[in-house]
Formats: structure tokens, C-alpha cells, sequence
């Protein structure tokens, strides 16, 4: 999350976190001795806003347990390193990391000053690509599996009262020596009842990272992650974004030496510039409480408070004598957490779990259209509406199966909904093989191994019921088996299609100023996702007509010839018909088509 003041209360004192200390990447602990987290929650609260690891005061007392972990490189490089942290539950939740031999537990003595540097090495490298590393951990909570392309990661030890904080790589933080490196990271908990991981976009994109899980019984479940190409995919819809509602989406991409290093969610974007999205939700959330002024908006806690009823009055949406928010700001809805949706000192828990389904049906722009959340939602509506989280939606889109948290409350979700959130779980874990690079590499190696999947619910009706070869279906529908992209013998490319453009960027640009004013009133309109189709089909009907080569156009003349000299031959009989017959089955991800004669004649 972004790096900022923080001050949490605890037993004795109080934990500061302040980024305007000298040392902010190295001093992200204020040196007070009675300053610690009490419970595991607090500490992967203060491990999500400061990106540092620490002990809490309660002890675990777990029976030991080991889980194997695959770590498949799918990246083009042969220089990639992983780390893998968080906190033992078979030692009392002490701070911890595996070694570089994947199976060492390493933990890291109480250092007495800052920014001490890790006493063994903790960089497991992977193999060259297409190889699986393997590593065994014990039982963890908070834990990340981290990944670096081409370079390794520099994690810091700091003091603190129930032993050492582990300083974690930082996107918010200029000054972290890791901030100009390719890295990325997922996170699990594996303890005594499951294993419980998924992939997650909250902080930022950078690399694409799946999960397959197995249990043991053999069933799988897997979260694709994104494409090869996710990050440039993202960045560019963000970019283009910003170009759209001017709303300054742009500004989420970060970029190193001319190439995309990563896109910043909404809430670290803010972190660089304070008043980005300031006033983004502002005519939205007046709509909102305009409607709910005479109309109840029913929330299901979805637990045993069961649902409740609020109206808003007075600026405040109240739920009875529970407890009222306030109206929030944009970075409120982006973090969840601050603000309208912090903590509040009365019914805490439960207002918590209403402030939760708030922030997600405010982060998908699914509030006005719907009075009775989550339980109504319906995944084809999130996002349609012109004012909501669009970072979130370019992110699902871009995952080859619509799933990651891309905010925090991104797993909220209707009984027996569609998940979001990118996560796998089961309570009898066998390993867990983690994917880093793209290129949907698990469905290659189902191909060979013939494995069974318990395929989760689809993000979108679009997707098919194939979710595990979907992705290699998207890489074979962008070749264009007649003139590129197809490889040849002896590993020799033919010419790539040149990038594909879309009608609009073809119209002239005084013509395309005047559209753009116009756009925001279009996206508005009940028709715009239709209105907008329109234009791109007509440029695709045109383009795949005029981009014919010469040599496919007297391929198909020559083909077209053949028939008729046969049929003139009388090889095609009178009453003989050609029929195109499909073999779908012979390989998983391609169509043979074939040529088949019968004749009508008795």
C-alpha cells in the first residue's frame, strides 16, 4: 500500500511508521520498546501499509507441517530469483524466510540498529525456462512468494520488541534499492485447516504469476494470472483510459528506460500525487446518497448479523442504531480502509462487514443500479458504469480467466457467486506450483500429463467452460497461420503481422477531438458498449479484407481453379457434394478441417 504516516495503537504505546524520517526505507519501525502488534492480523496489516514484516505478541502453538512448492519459470530469462517469507506457525510466529537451498528455514536474529542486511542468503534461483524449482516450507501465515527477473531483491532487518522487522520491497518509495527492478509477488497462509493463496493486483502489476493447486486426491484448481504480455497490455488501457475521462489513469503507468516497469494501483498512485483522483467519485457518491434518501439499500453481512437496511440523512448513510458513514473520498473507496471505512469504535466488526460490500459495490460502480448487495450483483455489470475503479477492470480483463484482487475487497462476492479474487485453497494440499512469466505454461503441461482440473466458476460467460486451454486458444487466435507469427522449421520465424489498430485511431485528428469531448456522454448511454462495437467491427470486416496478401489471394484463385477443373473433368460427379467435416478431438486446442465426399445418387 502507499508508503505514508501511520500510527497504530498498541499495548504500552503507540507503532509509528513515518516515511519523513532520513531513513524512511530503513527506519519504517519508530524505535520505541513497548511498540509491537499483538495478534497475527496486526501484523499483516502493518505488513500490507509499510511493506514490513514483524512478529506479533501472541505465540502459535502448531503441530509442524511441510507443503511442496514448484516454482515453474515461464519467463524468457534464465536469470530469475524467488524468496519466499512471512511468519512460522510451528515457531510462534517468528519471522521467517526459506533459503537459497529452498528447504532451509532462516530465521533472522534481532538486529540492534536498522537496515541490518539478511545474515544467509535467501535467493532461490529458478532453473533456465520451461524448468520447475522445488522447494518445501512449514506451516506460514503472511506469507509471499516473491520473484525477480534478472536481477535479486535487497530485504532489510530492523529492531523491534518481539523480535526483528523484516523491511519488504516497496513500490511507494523512491529510495528502496529494489524500486527500478522487475518484481512481483503472491501470497498464501498455510497452517493447521488449509492452504490459501492467490494472486494479487491491490499494490500493482508487474509480472504475471499463476497457481496451480493439488491436493491429495489429485484435483486441481488454478488461477491463470495474466498473459506474457499483461503488464504492456495494462499499461496501455490505462493510458488509453486516461485519454477517455481525463481522470489521469495515465499516471499509473511507470515506466524505466522507456519500457513499462509496472502500473501503480489507484492508491499508490495518489501516493505520488495527493490530489490524483480527488474528485473522481464525487457526482457519483451524490447520486448514490440522493437515491438511498428515499429508498432502503439492503447489505448482507453474510455472516451471522445477517442482512440490514440504511438511508442516507444528513450526509451520512446510517444503518439504525449500528452505526453511519460518512461520504467517502476517492482514496476511502480505493483503500477500503481509511476514512468513511475505517474502523469504528462501536459495532466494529459488524460495520466493518458492511463498509466492506460498500467499498466493493462503489469500486465496481454497481451501487445505483443495485439496492440489495452483494447478494444481486451480476459479474457482466461490475465496471459498465462510466464512474468506477477502472484499474480494476483493465486488470481482470487482462488475466487470461478475469481473476486477481485488484482492490482490497475483491473477493466480495453473492452466495455461490463468481469469485474475483484469484484465489486457490483446500484443506488437504499436496503442492502448489507457482508460474512466473506468462504463456499459460500449466495448460502445456496438462497437455502431456493428461491431468484431471476441478475447473472453479467462470469469470464471464464469454470465457467458455474451458478455462485451463483458454489462454493457449487466445496465443493461436493472434496468428495468423497465412502470414505470421507461425514458427517454421528449425525454430526460423516468419514476419509478425504488423500491431493492430483500432477504427478510431484512424479517424482524422481534428474529427477525433470533437468525439472525445463527446465520449463521456456516450459512455453514459445504456448503449454505449454496443455503440462503440460498431466502428471496430466495420474496421475489422475492412481490414481483414484489404490486408490480404498477393500470395494468399492466388492461393485461394489457384485452389478455387482446381475444384472447377475437377468438377469440368468429371472427377465431381453430378450430385456429389463437398462437405467441410470438423475432428475437434484429435488435438485439444486445434481444429482439423478436411474435405469429405458422398454421393446423393442411390
Amino acid at each position: 500500500m502507499g508508503f505514508t504516516r501511520k500510527i497504530y495503537p498498541m499495548p504500552g504505546g503507540d507503532l509509528i511508521i513515518d516515511p519523513a524520517d532520513l531513513k524512511s526505507f530503513y527506519l519504517p519501525i519508530a524505535e520505541r520498546e513497548t511498540a509491537a502488534p499483538t495478534t497475527v492480523d496486526d501484523s499483516l496489516k502493518i505488513q500490507t501499509e509499510s511493506s514490513v514484516l514483524t512478529k506479533p505478541i501472541e505465540n502459535a502453538v502448531v503441530p509442524p507441517s511441510t507443503l511442496r512448492i514448484g516454482l515453474y519459470n515461464s519467463t524468457s530469462s534464465s536469470i530469475v530469483y524467488a524468496y519466499i517469507t512471512g511468519l512460522s506457525l510451528s515457531n510462534n510466529n517468528a519471522v521467517c524466510m526459506m533459503e537459497s537451498d529452498g528447504s532451509s528455514v532462516y530465521y533472522p536474529s534481532n538486529p540492534t540498529t536498522t537496515g541490518v542486511p539478511l545474515s544467509a542468503d535467501c535467493a532461490i534461483p529458478l532453473g533456465p525456462p520451461g524448468s520447475t524449482t522445488w522447494c518445501t516450507i512449514p506451516l506460514m501465515a503472511g506469507g509471499r512468494i516473491w520473484f525477480c527477473i534478472d536481477d535479486t531483491l535487497t530485504f532489510l532487518l530492523n529492531p523491534g520488541d518481539t523480535g526483528p522487522g523484516l523491511v519488504e520491497p516497496s513500490v511507494s518509495n523512491t529510495s528502496d534499492p529494489n524500486y527500478y527492478k522487475r518484481w512481483d509477488f503472491c501470497e498464501f497462509t498455510f497452517n493447521a485447516e488449509q492452504l490459501y493463496a492467490n494472486i494479487t493486483y491491490v499494490d500493482f502489476v508487474c509480472l504475471p504469476i499463476a497457481l496451480t493447486l493439488t491436493n491429495t486426491s489429485g484435483v486441481v484448481t488454478h488461477v491463470s494470472g495474466m498473459a506474457s504480455n499483461g503488464l504492456d497490455t495494462v499499461c496501455a488501457n490505462l493510458i488509453t483510459q486516461g485519454t477517455v475521462d481525463g481522470a489521469g489513469w495515465e499516471q499509473l503507468v511507470i515506466t524505466n528506460n522507456g519500457s513499462n516497469l509496472r502500473a501503480l494501483s489507484p492508491l499508490n498512485g495518489i501516493v505520488f500525487n495527493s490530489s490524483l483522483f480527488m474528485n473522481y467519485f464525487t457526482a457519483y457518491i451524490a447520486s448514490v446518497w440522493e437515491k438511498y434518501a428515499t429508498e432502503a439499500l439492503t447489505i448482507d453481512t453474510q455472516g451471522s448479523w445477517g442482512s440490514v437496511q440504511g438511508t442516507t440523512s444528513s450526509g451520512s448513510l446510517t444503518f439504525g442504531d449500528l452505526g453511519s458513514f460518512s461520504q467517502p473520498s476517492a482514496q476511502d473507496i480505493f483503500s477500503g480502509s481509511s476514512g468513511a471505512f475505517a474502523a469504528q469504535t462501536i459495532n466494529t466488526a459488524e460495520l466493518l462487514a458492511i463498509g466492506a460490500r460498500l467499498d466493493a459495490a462503489l469500486n465496481r460502480g454497481t451501487l445505483l443500479s443495485n439496492s440489495v448487495q452483494p447478494n444481486n450483483e451480476i459479474v457482466s455489470t461490475y465496471y459498465t458504469n462510466a464512474i468506477s475503479n477502472q484499474y480494476a477492470k483493465i486488470v481482470h480483463a487482462a488475466n487470461l480467466d478475469g481473476k486477481g484482487y485488484a482492490f482490497p475487497y475483491d473477493d466480495v462476492a453473492p452466495y455461490g457467486g463468481i469469485d474475483q479474487s484469484g484465489e486457490v485453497n483446500d484443506p488437504n494440499p499436496s503442492e502448489l506450483l507457482v508460474t512466473v512469466g506468462g504463456g499459460n505454461a500449466y495448460a502445456r503441461m496438462r497437455e502431456k500429463r493428461g491431468i484431471n482440473i476441478d475447473e472453479p466458476p467462470m469469470h464471464t460467460l464469454a470465457r467458455r467452460q474451458d478455462l485451463w486451454s483458454g489462454d493457449v486458444k487466445q496465443e493461436i487466435r493472434e496468428q495468423d497461420l497465412e502470414r505470421g507469427a507461425v514458427t517454421k522449421l528449425r525454430g526460423q520465424r516468419q514476419a509478425t503481422r504488423q500491431e493492430e489498430v483500432s477504427f478510431f485511431s484512424m479517424v482524422p485528428a481534428p474529427l477525433r477531438r470533437v468525439i472525445e469531448r463527446c465520449l463521456p456522454n456516450i459512455n453514459q448511454s445504456p448503449f454505449a458498449d454496443r455503440l462503440v462495437a460498431i466502428p471496430n467491427i466495420i474496421y475489422t470486416c475492412l481490414s481483414s479484407f484489404f490486408s490480404l496478401s498477393f500470395r494468399t489471394i492466388i492461393f485461394r484463385l489457384f485452389f478455387l481453379l482446381v475444384i472447377l477443373l475437377f468438377w469440368s473433368l468429371g472427377f465431381l460427379r453430378t450430385g456429389d457434394v463437398v462437405r467441410v467435416v470438423e475432428q475437434p478431438d484429435l488435438l485439444e486446442n486445434t481444429t482439423i478441417v478436411g474435405l469429405d465426399r458422398w454421393q446423393n445418387s442411390p
